[in-house]
């Protein structure tokens, strides 16, 4: 059996995912791989570094910073987050990501990210929190339109949620039968489709495979919610996932929202642990 952690993205909704996180890594829970999409990938590369209350405490202290996500730095460098600030100057200076520990970890550590040219998404394997995997975090989690797709290698791309907005279906391709998935929208939820197509076509006119995807990105998703809830039913997987809307900016720079989204996730780990370490020990 191998016990797997799959991680929803969505931005400032990924704060809820992080108390989820936190309250598991105070509890010793334990896993062998986890695949992130988006902030899920952003901010859940803190759990194999083991860095609890990370993503809380710089999200707190720079989310009204323009240098962090500002219309400024999207006029002046091409993305909503500024790049620079967010993937080198913050994890390197003002709040040090634990590269060490990272590699230490045994557990695997998936971003997963959309080829502009394929509208595939692409998993990357996270090592040791390299310069490259830091790149790859980045791809994971930038959003068309606000980013400038991310080149490795000679590829580029964008936020893996795109095409594949929880990947439960790649880790059970990877052998992971045991999945514990975190979700930052409630139960019932289905999105609608994307608006502004039009505009995005003739922005993204480089790469028509994006617009494509965005086209039918609802359907995705709502097929992949409903086969959530199935495996939920059957006992397949275990879901995590907020009681209600989480109604939080995608850019949100008020710390008190911040500080509340992060404690609903906590609340709802805490609910759930007798039923989730049962799970886990099936």
């Amino acid at each position: 059996m191998k016990k797997g952690l799959v991680l929803e993205g969505g931005a400032m909704r990924g704060l809820f995912t992080c108390g989820v996180l936190d309250v598991l890594m105070e509890q010793g829970i334990r896993f062998d791989g986890a695949a992130g999409i988006s902030a899920g990938a952003a901010f859940g590369c803190n759990f194999k570094s083991g860095q609890i209350g990370r993503p809380l405490r710089y999200n707190k202290k720079y989310c009204s910073d323009p240098r962090y996500c500002s219309i400024r730095s999207l006029i002046r460098t091409g993305d909503l987050y500024g790049a620079d600030f967010c993937y080198r100057e913050l994890p390197d200076e003002l709040d040090v990501f634990d590269r060490k520990a990272f590699a230490e970890n045994p557990m695997e550590f998936y971003a997963g990210a959309t080829d502009v040219e394929t509208g595939a998404c692409v998993y990357h394997l996270c090592r040791d929190g390299s310069d490259l995997d830091f790149r790859w975090l980045r791809a994971s989690a930038s959003m068309p339109v606000v980013s400038r797709p991310v080149e490795i290698d000679g590829r580029f791309y964008l936020d893996g949620g795109i095409t594949d907005a929880v990947p439960y279906a790649w880790m059970e391709e990877m052998g992971y039968d045991r999945n514990v998935i975190v979700l930052t929208q409630p139960e019932g939820y289905r999105k609608k489709p994307a608006s502004g197509l039009g505009v995005m076509k003739l922005l993204l006119r480089r790469y028509p495979r994006i617009p494509e995807a965005m086209a039918v990105r609802h359907e995705m998703y709502n097929r992949q919610m409903e086969e959530i809830s199935r495996r939920e039913r059957e006992g397949v997987s275990f879901v995590i996932r907020p009681p209600e809307a989480l109604r939080i900016g995608h850019t949100e720079k008020n710390p008190a929202e911040l500080d509340r989204v992060y404690h609903l996730g906590r609340w709802e780990a805490e609910k759930c642990l007798p039923e989730l370490l049962q799970f886990l020990d099936q």
